[in-house]
């Protein structure tokens, strides 16, 4: 190298302004200069405005808020086909061939134990709570239960079983659902109900090879012993993400249409009314009803708690607050959260906001609200969507149960 060069670096700003590296002096300049480094405050930390970039320029391209669709049933047929594509997942329809293992005779409601196929592979377990003293076919509820840390148990999330009640779940009870499971509270205000483990919770979580000595009977567990394999489960979120990636599928996509196939078992109740179906859930259950919602046109009446934002101020600072369950690769291409749930138009949707969540930032899930009140005005609705907020943390407390239940009384009972 010629020794009036002091370095490599001036040796190749020289070639380039002589055009010898086909760029400009400037732009070699600028290529190999390192960027100002700022605190973001962010969970992508330095990445963070480079994703927000990419994030802005995002459109929501089969959102109904934009041109392209004017009639609702257009966008929720065109939507629909392209969240079930990101999904990957979508097998056979089977019979659910149910069978019942457990009958529990609780006074004012009857509460069955069942196994049902959603799949060619799958036969999964679920509680199905029947009241006495209801004219039938009675409404019913799809009730799905939330995450919270909590992968040892998942519809027994939702559901009082009195002295069966692991000691783990008194205090999830009290925690998420001020006490009051909501299958419990919804089955003795004349509902039937069910709910069933989502894949990975409950009798489907993981067992590593060193824990197969403890099996899935819950009931030998100690709290130790729950608290010590959630942490277990916990640390595998990724790395079932990872399998089923090699598998060529995700997660929600599992999770979600489980939950459409618990309704192809609800329907064949004989004490459910097929035109009066609902679903509800807090947490990873509202976002689980969301999707439930959207995708199936048989739920006639939904309510999302404690799940619900905008998805791009989500980026900054609310990206490790939630689990690896609720992120669909590629969806928000094309739909932000608030269009999925939308998808429920024209039938009607409630929305609980906690003003105090630390889930979600505030200004996102404003934003939802308003953005899902445009869509069912566009779609000439305006009146069957309720957008509330509650000055609440992330829980499903009595108050806002009672107002949901009573929504849902207006919907399925008239009262």
């Amino acid at each position: 190298m010629p020794s009036e060069f002091a370095s490599r670096r001036d040796f190749l700003e020289t070639l380039a302004a002589l055009g010898l590296l086909g760029i400009t002096g400037e732009a070699g300049a600028e290529a190999d200069r390192p960027r100002e480094l700022k605190p973001t405050g962010a969970n992508l930390g330095s990445l963070f405005p480079d994703v927000e970039k990419l994030a802005d320029a995002n459109r929501y391209l089969l959102s109904f808020l934009g041109d392209r669709f004017q009639k609702l049933d257009e966008f929720k047929k065109t939507a629909r086909e392209k969240l079930f594509d990101v999904l990957l997942y979508h097998p056979d329809k089977v019979d659910p061939k149910p069978e019942v293992v457990e009958t529990v005779d609780e006074g004012d409601y009857v509460r069955e134990k069942v196994l049902f196929n959603t799949s060619p592979l799958f036969r999964i377990p679920a509680y199905v709570l029947i009241p006495k003293k209801v004219k039938t076919p009675a409404p019913a509820i799809v009730d799905l239960h939330s995450h919270g840390g909590m992968f040892l148990f998942g519809k027994e999330k939702v559901i009082d079983l009195g002295k069966a009640n692991h000691e783990a779940m008194l205090g999830y009870h009290e925690r998420n659902y001020d006490g009051r499971p909501t299958a419990t509270a919804l089955v003795r205000r004349g509902y039937v109900v069910i709910s069933i483990d989502a894949f990975m919770f409950g009798e489907r979580r993981i067992l590593m090879d060193v824990d197969l000595k403890h099996g899935y009977d819950r009931a030998r567990y100690s709290l130790d012993d729950v608290k010590a394999l959630n942490q277990k489960c916990r640390g595998k979120e990724d790395t079932i993400v990872k399998g089923l990636c090699y598998a060529g599928l995700t997660w929600p996509g599992i999770v979600f249409w489980d939950d459409i196939r618990t309704v192809d078992y609800l329907v064949t109740r004989p004490e459910v009314d097929p035109k009066r179906i609902g679903c509800l859930g807090i947490s990873m259950g509202g976002w689980r009803t969301s999707f439930l919602a959207g995708l199936d046109e048989r739920i006639s009446a939904a309510c999302v708690v404690g799940f619900m934002s905008t998805m791009k101020p989500m980026i900054k600072s609310h990206l490790d607050t939630h689990s690896f369950v609720h992120f669909v690769p590629g969806l928000h291409r094309y739909l932000d959260l608030p269009d999925v749930a939308s998808m429920m138009a024209p039938k009607p949707l409630m929305v609980q906001q906690c003003s105090k969540d630390g889930l979600f930032p505030l200004s996102g899930m404003k934003e939802s609200l308003d953005k899902i009140a445009a869509i069912y005005k566009k779609a000439g609705v305006k009146d069957r969507f309720d957008g509330r907020f509650y000055d609440e943390p992330h829980k499903f407390t009595k108050p806002m149960q009672d107002d949901a239940f009573t929504w849902f009384d207006k919907q399925f009972k008239g009262s």
